[in-house]
């Protein structure tokens, strides 16, 4: 007797597919967390020319994923969806060093600082000998130049380190 589970996980997986698709048509906010709980009804079916008994077991399907994916999906879904682009950009670096016993270490505490106290991307880098720290995607040297002037307005302990800086940035269209 075989016994043919790839196609009826095909057949899961394709029910499941549908309910999350159906899902996001249903649903008109973006919760935390979205979970769907269905049930797959297949039956048992045995071909006896062949000798193979196809099998599909009732069971309770509960997807959780993050909001993230739901949010991609109804993107795609919807046609709103983005693309990342890597291009010739700017960014404002505000740490460099390449003392060896510290530097590390202060281009790591540096991120976690900023990471609270910011809405944008930061980058730590080591391009021997140098760690370096640098904020943002800017298209722009005048984008990036008007960040820096407000980032040293916030924090002008890092005035004589920041600077704006060319880089490979990420944009999203």
């Amino acid at each position: 007797m075989v016994v043919r589970s790839d196609i009826n996980m095909n057949k899961l997986l394709i029910v499941i597919a549908l309910m999350l698709s159906l899902t996001i048509y249903a649903e008109e906010t973006v919760p935390a967390e979205v979970s769907v709980a269905d049930t797959v009804n297949v039956s048992l079916q045995t071909d006896s020319t062949t000798n193979t008994t196809i099998f599909d077991v009732m069971s309770n399907v509960v997807v959780h994923q993050d909001s993230a994916i739901y949010r991609l999906v109804l993107d795609k879904v919807l046609g709103r969806e983005t693309q990342e682009v890597e291009i010739t950009g700017y960014r404002v670096q505000i740490y460099s060093s390449n003392n060896q016993q510290t530097a590390k270490q202060e281009a790591i505490k540096l991120e976690k600082d900023m990471q609270n106290k910011l809405d944008l991307p930061l980058y730590v880098s080591y391009m021997p000998p140098f760690w370096k720290v640098r904020i943002g995607d800017f298209e722009t040297y005048e984008e990036a130049q008007e960040f820096k002037n407000s980032f040293v307005q916030e924090f002008p302990e890092l005035m004589g380190d920041t600077y704006v800086v060319r880089d490979q940035v990420i944009l999203r269209r």
